[in-house]
């Protein structure tokens, strides 16, 4: 597996000692053996306006498994059902489980396309290895999802904002009990069409700051998309719920560095003491960090100055530890302009208020639904994902 820098995107710090290398005599993940056997009983599309994220499934998923005898399996595109795995499968007992979130957008011209894809690939392979599970070709899988994307095609609604999520996983199926990696494994990729983030209408958010529990710590996994990150954090966002907060801000160590926000990206807009623009501020990516697709994109817009210009935006864009008491001191100050989620469903969502200790601190709210910055933002990198805004060849056609 090949790790490093793509296209801009930051190393993540974590590296493992021992790297499984490809086995000369197994076979590879070959998408030129691609098998499609093709439903006979095709679903009727749903309404755009009655979808819900991950709620409707497209008629087909892609298949390929890997057994430490053989290797990889051809990889099968098939009509959407249930898998079957031992009960003792690695994955059901020790949750060696990792994902991607991507989409396909249906293009002015027609075509399906996909926004960045070679860093989901990439960041695949550094989570499928961080869980030491079988080695294969990130650039096969992002293959064979192209097939199944034109095989899904009819499924993406031609609606602005609307999209195909796609959902790369791979589990470990190893069928024993034992406390080791697993040598066996199943690729598969479901698409599912959803619309809006928002439905209604951008909104701004709301957050609860806690401590008390964390998402990632120094040395683990949160550098990572693997599964056993999002679980424990779905008793915090019950009790931010509770509050009547909409997400949760993980705050991390003593002096409660900021990290995410849910399973979020997080910046903030800082005005400058020397009156020269705006800082854009997030967390660097120290191992506790997700680097998320939408993240590098973002701070790669905020380093062009054809971008700041166009958008008539002075930012300079920072990757720096910052904590909860900042926040507080810039509130106070009126310095802080604009905080906002960022990832793969959200684009980038707008935060009104964080909860901490009991009290809130509050954001300019804008009618809008999103700052000046987030809307630059979310504008530009929209306009890519839906090929209407060509981009340093972001956008990846499905052929």
């Amino acid at each position: 597996m090949a790790i490093g820098k793509v296209n801009g995107a930051a190393d993540t710090p974590y590296k493992t000692n021992e790297t499984a290398e490809p086995d000369a005599t197994l076979s590879h993940l070959d998408v030129s053996k691609l098998t499609v056997t093709l439903t006979e009983s095709p679903k009727a599309l749903s309404a755009p306006e009655t979808l819900r994220f991950g709620a409707t499934f497209t008629d087909h998923m892609a298949v390929a498994t890997f057994d430490p005898s053989t290797g990889w399996s051809d990889p099968v595109i098939k009509p959407y059902g249930p898998l079957s795995l031992d009960p003792a499968s690695s994955c059901l007992q020790y949750s060696s489980n990792c994902f991607e979130g991507m989409k396909a957008y249906l293009g002015p011209d027609g075509k399906a396309r996909l926004f960045r894809p070679e860093l989901n690939m990439r960041r695949l392979e550094r989570s499928a290895e961080r869980l030491a599970l079988p080695p294969f070709d990130s650039n096969a899988i992002l293959e064979l999802i192209k097939r199944l994307v034109q095989v899904e095609k009819r499924w993406i609604p031609s609606l602005q904002g609307y999209s195909l999520y796609i959902r790369p996983t791979i589990i470990g199926t190893r069928p024993a009990l034992g406390v080791t990696a697993s040598d066996h494994a199943m690729l598969y990729v479901l698409t599912s069409p959803c619309g809006p983030y928002f439905p209604q209408g951008l909104r701004a958010v709301s957050l609860l700051a806690i401590s008390d529990n964390v998402r990632a710590w120094p040395g683990g996994t949160g550098g990572h998309k693997v599964s056993g990150n999002y679980s424990p954090g779905f008793l915090p966002q019950r009790i931010a719920g509770k509050q009547g907060y909409d997400q949760v801000l993980w705050l991390f160590g003593e002096e409660k560095r900021v990290t995410e926000a849910g399973a979020m990206n997080f910046f903030v807009v800082v005005k400058r003491d020397d009156g020269n623009g705006h800082d854009f501020i997030t967390a660097p990516l120290d191992g506790t960090i997700l680097p998320g697709v939408t993240r590098a994109s973002c701070l790669a817009l905020t380093r062009d100055p054809a971008f700041l210009e166009a958008a008539s935006l002075n930012l300079h864009p920072i990757e720096r530890a910052y904590t909860i008491h900042d926040l507080v001191q810039w509130s106070a100050q009126g310095k802080l302009v604009e905080a906002l989620c960022i990832g793969t469903a959200a684009i980038v969502a707008s935060v009104n208020k964080i909860g901490y200790e009991g009290k809130n601190i509050t954001l300019p709210e804008y009618e809008a639904g999103l700052g000046p910055v987030g809307m630059a933002l979310r504008q530009k990198i929209l306009g890519i994902q839906e090929g209407r805004d060509e981009y340093e060849r972001w956008s990846v056609v499905c052929e």
